[in-house]
């Protein structure tokens, strides 16, 4: 059972700002119906100042909640002061959100995202196969989310693992085809800064043993030589090298330019690779 903020069942029971404003300068939607949740903003202006904000939503309370808490937070503010608003901030003005609901902070702040692109004229691009309507690679297709969504719930909130982004942003939550991707955006973001996660003894192993396997042997294979892993001690990989490779002249070459240079790219920068 979820655990909720006070805030959050008081926004859910209570909402503010509910309903349309005929006159809106910006609107701004998210999410889809066949997604399970959806979103459209309306917001008044008062030149650069946010005079009023109502909201119509569909989803769960935690969907309410959040799209609620975003009008107080946004009236009173200029579009500078509201565009810097993240999910995060959402989440947090609520007392938080269980995991499995962020994508429903996540969907407040596209909303607002949207209705400020279009207010800066930044939407006017021609929808593509394959691309949301401002371009974007999409992917997830099952929900809809694209390939930006992904990486700015990722870098907000320090996102580590695929559920973690399916909790924030629902990709990955259907089929699942797109998990192998998602998995790739998050190691590509935490060894660009640099945040990688330190692996156990046994993951470091079973990770080095799987790259050995799935990547070095087919190569090594396709000249005749395979790889064998015998044994591993911290970062020192000792293999034997076998069929054309085990008396190959360029043996050492291979240990080093090849097997070496794959492993630390792919398990640690610390790894040596040792022949026996």
């Amino acid at each position: 059972m979820w655990e909720y903020s006070e805030k959050v069942l008081d926004h859910y029971r209570n909402p503010r700002n509910v309903g349309k404003i005929d006159d809106a300068d910006l609107i701004g939607e998210a999410g889809s119906l066949a997604c399970g949740d959806s979103l459209k903003l309306y917001i008044k202006l008062d030149g650069n100042i946010i005079k009023d904000a109502k909201f119509q939503t569909f989803g769960c309370g935690s969907a309410v909640a959040s799209s609620s808490i975003l009008t107080e937070m946004i009236i009173g503010r200029t579009l500078e002061e509201a565009s810097k608003i993240t999910n995060k901030d959402i989440a947090d003005e609520l007392d938080g959100l269980p995991q499995e609901k962020m994508h429903c902070s996540v969907m407040g702040h596209e909303a607002l995202e949207d209705a400020l692109k279009k207010y800066f004229g930044e939407d006017e691009v021609l929808e593509a196969e394959g691309h949301s309507h401002s371009g974007e690679k999409i992917i997830c297709t099952c929900f809809n989310v694209t390939e930006n969504q992904i990486w700015e719930a990722i870098k907000v909130n320090g996102l580590k693992t695929v559920e973690e982004v399916t909790n924030y942003t629902k990709a990955g939550g259907a089929c699942g085809r797109c998990k192998g991707v998602i998995k790739d955006m998050i190691e590509t973001y935490l060894k660009k800064e640099g945040k990688a996660q330190e692996l156990t003894p046994t993951q470091k192993i079973l990770k080095i043993s799987k790259v050995i396997e799935q990547q070095i042997s087919p190569q090594l294979q396709k000249d005749g030589g395979d790889i064998e892993l015998i044994d591993i001690e911290g970062n020192v990989v000792k293999v034997k090298l076998t069929g054309m490779c085990s008396g190959c002249k360029n043996a050492a070459m291979t240990l080093k330019n090849f097997v070496e240079t794959i492993l630390k790219d792919k398990v640690d920068s610390a790894i040596t690779v040792e022949q026996v």
